[in-house]
């Protein structure tokens, strides 16, 4: 469950999101938000939000990022900003593809079918309706091995994530038509206007 506070952050999302995709070698300026959806950290500690943005240029990219209450040691290559959250206080924030919180979710997604998480608002007991909803093809009995350290590179639309014993790829640049390649473990979405399922990860 992620629990969504009634606060104030400076930057904003999209202001962060505007700054720091177009310098990415996938990234395009004039970017406008679509849609989000959250994965739990089993430890409760890393918040773990996926941007779905449009650009001027008329593509789809998508940002994962990881929210932290301290620097994650040996990740600067991956920061993105810091961020000012009126309830939490300093958090920093990861382009989560370099964050092993991230990579072990992603991994139990991909193999094991582990679900995005329930969004719930600060004062409300029912989860919101999340912007974009997605789904991992693994099954529940899925072997998830250990992740340990993750590297991780990017290209012109994709990035491979590489743990000890699991190689996992996000897409950046999404193909509105690209869920229909086989791809095995993949993870999909949909979000208004997007009724067909859109490939965003998949195993190597």
């Amino acid at each position: 469950m992620a629990l969504l506070h009634r606060a104030t952050i400076r930057p904003t999302k999209l202001e962060l999101l505007a700054d720091w995709v177009p310098a990415q070698p996938w990234g395009e300026p004039g970017v406008e938000l679509v849609g989000a959806f959250r994965f739990d950290d089993p430890e409760g500690e890393v918040g773990i939000e996926t941007h779905v943005v449009a650009t001027a240029g008329g593509h789809l990219l998508q940002a994962p990022l990881t929210y932290r209450g301290a620097p994650l040691a040996g990740a600067e290559q991956f920061l993105v900003c810091t961020m000012e959250h009126s309830v939490l206080g300093p958090r920093w924030v990861y382009d989560a593809v370099g964050d092993p919180v991230y990579a072990r979710v992603l991994a139990s997604v991909l193999l094991a079918g582990v679900g995005q998480a329930d969004e719930i608002v600060e004062g409300t007991d029912a989860p919101r309706e999340p912007s974009v909803r997605v789904r991992g093809s693994g099954a529940p009995s899925g072997d998830v091995p250990p992740v340990g350290d993750v590297t991780a590179s990017s290209d012109g639309s994709t990035t491979i994530m590489q743990t000890r014993d699991v190689r996992m790829v996000v897409v950046r640049r999404l193909d509105r038509d690209a869920a229909d390649v086989a791809h095995g473990s993949s993870l999909t979405g949909t979000w208004s206007g997007q009724d067909a399922p859109v490939l965003l990860a998949h195993l190597a």
